[in-house]
């Protein structure tokens, strides 16, 4: 039931550990201009992605409900806190860069999508691997080129997207029948939205505190549940 969560997890450790040794041979200057890169990257996934949103009051108000309750719980502060002691343990060239930065980054990236919630699904009902194989070898490459950039938080990630994807496996039955197109494509959106957030936070024209924000992910489930 699991296989293909797993080879999704193991696909994100070995591309950032391929990242990590690339990342020792690349010029300062040059790592800068990699993280601008990304941060466009980013915001251009962020775009396309939330043009996927179909009720936009829904999207809205998850924002809303979402970034509240994030900040009554402080999310941003407790994953800094984490990177900040994990730093102590697997410190940077880069003076710049921070496990949490890179584990924010690509946590959202890899773990927002459809393909996030529609492969561990079909893994989980019908242990049709398919969808979650192909995207064990697009978040491979891409955390290739994260974690040449943004260093170890990105493998980090793996993690969250093993719990993450893998909820969703476990719970396919149940979330098969609750889980709608329209919904999907809600989270998909405000999900993209944190993504083009966080592309804004790095090429410092905001500084918003994006996780505090990933509560709005889970928002949409409320309004079709309820309405």
């Amino acid at each position: 039931m699991f296989f293909g969560v797993i080879i999704n997890t193991l696909a994100i450790f070995i591309g950032g550990t391929i990242g990590l040794f690339v990342n020792k041979g690349i010029p300062l200057r040059i790592e800068k201009a990699l993280m601008r890169a990304l941060a466009l990257s980013a915001i251009y996934i962020g775009i396309t992605g939330m043009m996927s949103g179909e009720n936009t009051i829904y999207i809205i108000l998850s924002l809303v409900i979402g970034a509240a309750v994030g900040e009554v719980i402080d999310l941003d502060d407790k994953i800094h806190q984490l990177g900040t002691s994990l730093e102590y343990r697997f410190p940077s060239k880069n003076g710049s860069l921070s496990i949490s930065k890179g584990f924010v980054m690509s946590s959202l990236i890899m773990a927002v999508g459809a393909m996030s919630i529609v492969g561990p699904l079909e893994s989980g009902l019908t242990e049709n691997h398919t969808i979650l194989l192909t995207k064990a070898l697009m978040d491979g490459i891409t955390s290739i080129i994260l974690a040449s950039s943004l260093g170890i938080g990105v493998i980090f990630s793996g993690v969250l997207v093993f719990l993450y994807q893998g909820a969703i496996t476990l719970f396919a039955s149940a979330l098969d029948i609750i889980l709608t197109d329209a919904m999907i494509n809600d989270i998909n959106a405000v999900g993209s939205i944190l993504i083009l957030a966080l592309g804004l936070n790095i090429l410092e024209v905001t500084k918003l505190k994006v996780m505090n924000f990933v509560p709005a992910i889970a928002i949409p489930l409320l309004f079709f549940l309820f309405y």
